[in-house]
């Protein structure tokens, strides 16, 4: 009798569970992979006691993950900040809106060539992102450095163009931000997404001659196409990102990486 009592309850949890998650509603997310998707398949099962089915997509560029939010075949994005995002809904003319800030990834420099930033010779080569956010935030750093001064210091999107002293006569190089890491042995000094240093291999607090600081206001964003702000399963997705579970997360498993923007 007590045999048949527990399969019983335990065919009557099964269904529970099967008809919860045939119930779920499901939110796509594109993501870069480290560390966002890795942040998202963390609050994945506490998405899942909730209701909210993630579908995870993988992109290992910066353009693919808004243009497809925006044509509507996925439904939030997360792996930029907003400089970049306003740039990037300036230049194509849409509108994806933030839903909240998770974490800061702090910009480093990273060499092969040299060791510390006082062995950077005349005339070096340094590496920049090429889109118009990054860029200006990589020379932003540099000129904190006293590498550089730019006409306007505070200029977000400032180019190699807008710079007014070079007293090294430093090269400049845009290239694809996902592509930086590989070229380092072919620079002298490449500014790198610390995402992409991580997918890398690179150690920021370790590998980086210099590095924003916890302050920077670059944090990275949840985004979605306007007028989709107050979905449930968004919501849902920003509040399981901004608890303290993931804050414990991140701190534990980026030690410094990467920091709470929450």
């Amino acid at each position: 009798m007590l045999l048949k009592k527990l399969v019983a309850s335990a065919l009557v949890t099964a269904l529970g569970l099967g008809a919860s998650l045939a119930n779920a509603e499901k939110l796509s997310v594109a993501a870069t992979p480290v560390p966002h998707a890795e942040l998202l398949e963390f609050v994945a099962p506490q998405l899942a006691k909730e209701g909210v089915e993630l579908d995870i997509k993988v992109f290992t560029d910066y353009v693919q993950p808004n243009q497809q939010v925006w044509d509507g075949a996925i439904d939030a994005n997360f792996f930029q900040h907003k400089p970049y995002l306003d740039t990037f809904n300036g230049e194509h003319n849409i509108n994806l809106v933030s839903v909240g800030l998770v974490h800061v990834e702090p910009f480093g420099a990273y060499s092969k060539k040299i060791k510390t930033i006082e062995e950077l010779k005349d005339g070096a080569l340094i590496a920049l992102p090429n889109d118009p956010s990054n860029g200006a935030r990589a020379l932003l750093l540099l000129q904190q450095q006293g590498l550089i001064t730019l006409k306007d210091p505070s200029n977000i999107l400032a180019t190699s163009r807008d710079i007014a002293e070079n007293p090294k006569k430093l090269k400049f190089k845009e290239i694809e931000a996902a592509t930086l890491p590989r070229i380092l042995p072919d620079v002298d000094l490449a500014l790198i997404n610390t995402n992409y240093a991580l997918e890398a291999d690179l150690n920021p607090l370790e590998d980086a001659l210099f590095i924003e600081g916890a302050e920077s206001p670059y944090a990275n964003l949840v985004a979605v196409k306007a007028g989709n702000e107050e979905k449930d399963a968004v919501k849902k997705l920003i509040q399981a990102l901004n608890s303290e579970e993931t804050r414990a997360f991140i701190q534990e498993q980026y030690k410094g990486a990467i920091v709470p923007a929450f």
